[in-house]
């Protein structure tokens, strides 16, 4: 008389039969080349698939450890892929019922037939034990892959002609796959990142943290990657060598701008090294060495891998140099063809596993070639940043820098806003210092306070951008800038009125402060 089971009831532990020995529906139990019978632990499988047809709701506990593949006995994984089926259509599971699944692709036979199957029936767990034998079959379904790859690769390099590149180059992918399956280990790969709405919305619904800026106007936030665009020669590396110093603690702000301390600066200097080198030596002092190699580590020359073949690789070289920050110098040194987007689709997929793993990022880029239409200083837009629109598309924020090679100031607009918008800004660079300062022209609060009689948005708008027709949006930046005023207690506001005899009047705001100091 067969067990029942009621819902809720789980069966009781049994004594299973021995399935390690020998048996004749395997075709697996031979080494290779020699070597000793790959890992494997057949008990373990046997009750693997018992569980399973003894009470279907041991296979939602088991699938996500476990695909067909891992399974040592190919008539195990064939086994497993009918009850697969069978729970996926809600039907039984029972041995009858695998078995008519197994015979309508014309396998029952080829796995022993229904006495094998009565057979794996009767060494049944507990569905609480499943996930344990499961990740018993996993571990030995990962040592024969590695074996397996140790015999290749002896295979390779004993071959005429082997060539090193390629057999490393293989050993990568596998590392590679390896990192991906283990993200699968214990279910994880399923539950690893998924959070519950509520706290999906407060924790990363909140404010944006700043990494640099405020939280009124952020040009680099939190969890999201900075790009900093332009030409050659306006500055990238320079505002960038400075907001590094900042994350290491030995600067405060940067573009009259704070920014947040960090622990430690892992930056990508494929992009002429020594020059790079150069550049960051004018900022540095013999004080500085003891902080510096502590803090901060450069990697000089191409990754180790491409991204493409390795989406986790960003992510696992921060871990080893323990880095909370990242600097790419500069994007065309790690993505083989910028113009094509499945590899700007693989790139983004490596940014966003290392943003994921809470390590922040700042990439340099560059913009793409003027055409014969593009006139000196006009407004830039994210169409000016060459390559894919994967690469803007998958940033928190872009600065784009205008000039020319060589010029003391250009002009920083902010393409791609977090919160309010940062810019436009004249950036003073001191090119023998290595120092960028704002230019205090066009500094809002500065223009307000010059301005006895107030200004309205539209004119703030026209100060900012050098425009005398400035467009909607212009004016709404501008406007915002004057209620983050007033919200400091900065500037005052006198609301508009519309309509009426004489047209309407703009909202007009004026200056609380006196006197503004120059921003240095």
């Amino acid at each position: 008389m067969s067990q029942r089971t009621f819902p809720g009831t789980f069966p009781a532990p049994r004594t299973a039969p021995p399935f390690q020995d020998d048996d004749p529906t395997s075709s697996a139990l031979v080494g290779l080349g020699g070597l000793p019978v790959p890992p494997h632990d057949l008990d373990a499988e046997a009750m693997v698939l018992g569980t399973g047809m003894f009470q279907a709701e041991a296979i939602d506990v088991i699938r996500p450890i476990l695909e067909p593949g891992d399974f040592y006995r190919p008539a195990h994984s064939d086994i497993w892929r009918a009850l697969l089926v069978l729970r996926d259509e809600g039907a039984p599971t029972d041995p009858i019922a695998v078995g008519a699944q197994l015979a309508k692709g014309g396998n029952l036979s080829r796995v022993g037939g229904p006495s094998y199957l009565a057979r794996l029936f009767t060494a049944a767990i507990p569905v609480s034990g499943a996930d344990y034998h499961a990740q018993i079959v996993r571990e030995k379904a990962e040592l024969r892959r590695w074996q397996a790859t140790a015999v290749r690769l002896l295979q390779q390099t004993d071959a005429e002609g082997a060539d090193p590149e390629r057999i490393k180059a293989a050993l990568d992918a596998e590392l590679s796959s390896a990192a991906d399956r283990g993200f699968g280990s214990g279910g994880q790969r399923l539950t690893r990142f998924a959070v519950d709405g509520w706290s999906f919305v407060q924790d990363l619904g909140d404010q944006v943290a700043p990494i640099w800026g405020s939280r009124e106007q952020t040009a680099w936030a939190d969890g999201e990657s900075l790009m900093l665009v332009g030409p050659p020669g306006v500055g990238k590396t320079t505002i960038a060598h400075q907001v590094v110093l900042a994350r290491l603690g030995l600067l405060s702000a940067v573009l009259d701008m704070p920014v947040a301390e960090g622990e430690r600066v892992l930056y990508l200097a494929m992009d002429r090294p020594p020059q790079i080198a150069r550049a960051f030596a004018r900022r540095v002092m013999p004080a500085d060495r003891r902080h510096l190699a502590e803090r901060l580590v450069f990697w000089t020359g191409p990754l180790p891998a491409g991204l493409d073949r390795e989406p986790n690789l960003l992510a696992e070289m921060a871990e080893a140099h323990r880095a909370d920050t990242v600097v790419i110098d500069s994007l065309k040194d790690v993505v083989g063809k910028l113009t094509d987007d499945e590899a700007g689709l693989s790139y983004n997929n490596a940014r966003q596993r290392l943003l994921r793993s809470g390590t922040q990022l700042l990439e340099l880029h560059h913009q793409r070639k003027s055409g014969g239409d593009a006139k000196r200083g006009e407004r830039p837009v994210l169409d000016r940043v060459y390559g894919s629109a994967w690469f803007t598309a998958g940033a928190g924020s872009v600065l784009f820098l205008g000039g020319a090679a060589g010029d003391p100031i250009v002009k920083l607009h902010q393409l791609k806003t977090v919160t309010g918008d940062v810019g436009p800004l004249s950036v003073v660079h001191d090119h023998t210092r290595g120092t960028s300062t704002v230019e205090a022209a066009l500094d809002p609060a500065a223009i307000l306070s010059a301005s006895p009689q107030g200004m309205t948005a539209r004119e703030l708008a026209c100060r900012l951008t050098g425009e005398a027709d400035p467009d909607r949006s212009d004016i709404e930046k501008a406007r915002r800038r004057l209620e983050t005023l007033v919200k400091a207690g900065k500037a005052t506001r006198q609301d508009g009125t519309t309509g009426g005899t004489g047209g309407g009047q703009q909202t007009r705001y004026r200056s609380t402060v006196r006197h503004i100091a120059a921003v240095s």
